[in-house]
């Protein structure tokens, strides 16, 4: 019989409560003996009402199977469980134990409340002080049940009753705030009683108001005040029910925090804060008033993806002296997230805290982050052990400044909190090289910093924006490092927002001032394209394809923009393009100046985006689309080959860039052709020196463009290089994250000059997903992993490779070993899936579920499998 090893869960979240839909789809994941395939499921939704059962429905889907049952209303709750038939099975398996999803405010009718803001004088071009605000009231009756619906101009933090509501980080995040406000629900039953009850709230700049963006920053921009939003719904132990919501009977007071940025920091004065002002019987009769801000609650949306949160610490591994006397801890891994400390000392002493990812010379080095001061006090109330985190800011850092300290032993003391959205991890890799190892954590740790809400370029400077080319060539190593269906799904909702309406998609969102460069905004391959190949990634690797319905006319609009820019002949020719952006023969000062034309790049984008909208179109029953989109495809790779590709194989830009994308993208006119192109770049890898000779266009899919023709080989010479520029020079630099420059670090220890310069920046280490498909040999060949393709490809040396993905149906992994005897193999293919095994020099083979092994020997080379489920099929 089978049993559901996960509980059924609903859309893309972990915690359906508040979800944004009347009709969640429904997911599970099946354990049964090897080989078993379902045929048919049935469903029980229990609501207040009753429970109802469905009829047996034949399918043998089990992702995103649509909601059976009629749709929920607003903050209605539904118990959900699942039952299977198997292939020849006339009785069910058991029902799966029940879960839960509730809905959040559903209609705009259904938000009572309204935006309030403190009621005192601003100036909106100065720094300004976030407020507390609180209400007290009174319950007639205990409590049955509560939701507290919340969201804010700004960022915010509730707490009832003196406890802090949730555990969610800088929320509510950052979103096209005009278009888009993420609220979030918490279930606050339990915080709640019969009686006195008091709501207070902290209120923060965050990106609504706050300085961001370059040369100095922007104020203001979505707004000039700070301002709560909260709905408290609660039901009684009678069934009857109340709301407390934002209104005029909110008082205000300002508080502790002085004040707090983004990039500037927190400045923190315990003094200030009021005793008990979260609590009842406080006497707020000092306090202001607030008045009501504009909110459009049609605006409001539910969250798609988790929150951020502490995911983790880190405790100093070095704690020393600098050569100016102050106290500098090393957390030894570049994070992105805060300190806490404990502290006790005199009232009215003051600790302050400087972060940087990099030293020099023995003292943090903050050049990199411009004018990003990520730079924290705390001002100590007196009078005991007080400990404190900051609030509302996060900065990227693996060493940390302390001036002032007054708390014992900062290795006990101060911890290092690591945030970032708290997605599921689901990929995992390892071979038997710990250069690669390190490498592949760095991918991960790059990851984890760059995923704070929305993924951004870099975490520490003054910029952390939602660059769109980063994210487009990043994605497929993202979504199988972590479930971020959610987080992008929702993140291209803000990327369609912002798209102009002639279809230009911009170079970061949300969109902010970008100075004269990057204002005002203008098309650019790689970086646009995103509205096209992110969805198709999420669907192939998520099986969900409302993510392309949702993005569709937002992708077509790009490819039918750069069809207008490229005109009859079909070569994106003009305007501004970034090219292979910070190819390392740019000088540090024009990470533009690449060595490959930016016109060839943009028109292989071009042809490789039209393709995927046919692609798009076709999943979608789009068919007229379809062919439209196939044939201009294909005109655009004619074109492109007779512009840039010579008879001979070679191309008008003779560099690694070029051959790369032109073979990736299927670009060349025959086989002969590209496999002589193929020799040539594997010829100018080795004339490298198998360093790196590519930028953000190139780099992507080098390896994988030597794979397709036979130059494995040069493929691994690339990853294992450690000469700079290579993947591997950071690790020997001791880099913990990928850093934006190939030699962002110099090999002579100090920082690149160039004003650009992070050490955490993930785009670069868009290689792992090479790593996961080619030297593990895990990858999908229907959406989300329905069917799979094993095929490692050792090389390099390595003696041992192993990838693990938690796809939408389970586990699926391959371990492979090479010893004295041969090459060993053992793979797990989850119920409701098929692999497609292609071991080297044997045919290929099709597999179910369950475990199976393989040897293959080095003498008398034969297959054999131990697996008892296994067709026989000898090779």
């Amino acid at each position: 019989m089978p049993a559901l090893t996960h509980p059924v869960t609903f859309e893309h979240l972990r915690e359906p409560l508040g979800i944004g839909t009347g009709t969640p789809r429904i997911s599970w994941k099946t354990s049964a003996e090897p080989g078993w395939v379902q045929q048919a499921y049935q469903f029980t939704v229990t609501t207040e009402s009753g429970t109802w059962t469905s009829e047996r429905i034949e399918s043998p889907e089990s992702v995103l199977v649509p909601w059976p049952a009629s749709p929920l209303a607003s903050s209605q709750r539904a118990e959900v469980s699942v039952r299977l038939w198997g292939t020849s099975q006339e009785d069910p398996g058991p029902w799966s134990p029940a879960s839960v999803v509730e809905t959040g405010l559903l209609d705009p009718a259904d938000w009572t409340a309204v935006a309030i803001a403190p009621g005192w004088e601003e100036d909106p071009d100065t720094n300004r002080r976030p407020p507390l605000l609180r209400r007290s009231f009174s319950l007639p009756r205990p409590v049955a049940s509560a939701r507290l619906h919340v969201t804010a101009h700004g960022l915010y933090e509730v707490e009832i009753n003196g406890n802090r509501i949730g555990n969610d980080a800088m929320s509510p995040g950052w979103t096209v705030y005009g278009s888009r406000l993420r609220y979030y629900t918490y279930d606050v039953t339990g915080h709640l009683h019969k009686g006195d009850n008091a709501v207070g709230a902290w209120l923060a700049d965050g990106w609504y108001r706050g300085r961001i963006g370059f040369d100095g920053g922007h104020r203001n921009l979505y707004g000039d005040k700070v301002a709560l939003l909260a709905q408290l719904h609660i039901t009684y132990d009678d069934g009857s029910t109340s709301v407390v919501g934002t209104d005029s009977n909110w008082k205000a007071a300002a508080g502790p925090i002085l004040f707090t940025g983004i990039y500037e920091g927190e400045n923190y004065d315990a003094r200030q804060l009021p005793a008990g002002w979260n609590q009842p019987g406080f006497d707020d009769d000092g306090w202001h008033p607030v008045t009501e801000v504009p909110r459009d609650p049609r605006t409001l949306v539910a969250p798609e993806g988790p929150p951020v949160r502490c995911t983790g610490e880190l405790r100093p591994v070095s704690v020393s002296t600098s050569p100016s006397g102050k106290l500098l801890l090393d957390f030894g891994q570049n994070v992105v997230g805060r300190l806490r400390i404990t502290v006790s000392g005199e009232q009215g002493s003051t600790m302050t805290l400087r972060h940087a990812e990099v030293v020099q010379d023995g003292e943090i080095y903050t050049r990199p982050l411009r004018l990003a001061k990520a730079t924290d006090t705390y001002t100590l109330a007196g009078g005991g052990e007080e400990t404190w985190e900051p609030r509302f800011t996060l900065h990227g850092f693996r060493y940390a400044e302390v001036s002032g300290w007054s708390g014992g032993d900062p290795a006990e003391n101060i911890v290092a909190r690591v945030y970032h959205t708290d997605m599921e991890r689901t990929g995992w890799f390892e071979c038997s090289n710990p250069d690669v190892n390190r490498l592949h954590e760095n991918v991960l740790w790059s990851m984890k910093g760059n995923f704070v809400d929305i993924p951004t370029d870099c975490p520490q400077r003054d910029e952390r924006l939602g660059w769109t080319g980063d994210l487009q060539v990043f994605a497929p190593t993202a979504s199988f490092l972590y479930d971020c269906s959610g987080m992008l799904s929702s993140w291209l909702k803000d990327v369609a927002a912002e798209q102009l309406p002639d279809g230009t998609v911009p170079w970061y969102v949300p969109v902010i001032p970008g100075g004269n460069f990057w204002t005002p905004v203008r098309p650019g391959a790689i970086w646009g394209d995103v509205a096209v190949l992110t969805p198709w990634t999420l669907y192939q690797r998520f099986n969900d394809p409302e993510i392309l319905a949702q993005q569709y006319q937002s992708a077509k609009a790009w490819v039918d923009l750069v069809d207008r820019l490229a005109g009859s002949d079909h070569l994106w020719n003009n305007g501004m393009q970034l090219g292979d952006w910070l190819d390392p023969s740019a000088p540090p000062e024009k990470p533009m100046q690449a060595m490959t034309d930016p016109y060839l790049v943009a028109t292989a984008y071009f042809a490789w985006s039209a393709l995927h909208l046919a692609k798009s179109a076709a999943v979608l029953g789009k068919s007229e689309d379809e062919l439209h989109y196939l044939q201009l495809s294909r005109n655009i790779a004619n074109a492109f080959a007779r512009e840039y590709i010579h008879h001979d194989g070679r191309m008008a830009s003779d560099t690694q860039t070029a051959y790369a994308l032109a073979i990736a993208f299927d670009l060349f006119p025959d086989g002969k052709t590209q496999e002589r192109a193929g020799h040539r770049l594997a010829r100018l890898v080795r004339a490298a020196r198998n360093r790196i000779a590519t930028g953000f266009a190139g780099t992507p899919v080098v390896t994988d463009a030597l794979t397709a023709v036979g130059e494995l080989d040069a493929a691994y010479d690339l990853l294992l290089e450690k000469g700079c520029p290579s993947w591997l020079y950071a690790v020997t630099q001791g880099g913990t994250t990928i850093w934006e420059r190939w030699d962002s670090m110099l090999p002579d220890g100090t920082v690149n000059p160039g004003d650009m310069t992070s050490f955490n920046h993930y785009a670069l280490g868009a290689v792992a997903d090479w790593m996961h498909r080619t030297v593990a040999g895990l990858s999908p060949l229907e959406p989300g992993y329905r069917r799979f393709l094993v095929r490692p490809q050792p090389g390099g040396g390595l003696t041992f490779a192993s990838a693990r993905h938690e796809t939408p149906y389970g586990t699926a992994s391959i371990a492979w070993r090479r010893t004295d005897a041969g090459h060993s193999y053992s793979i797990q293919v989850p119920t409701g899936t098929t692999a497609r095994i292609e071991l080297p020099g044997r045919e290929p083979l099709d597999v179910g579920s369950g475990s199976h092994d393989y040897l293959l020997e080095n003498v008398s080379p034969h297959l054999e499998t131990r697996h008892h489920q296994l067709r026989a099929r000898r090779f």
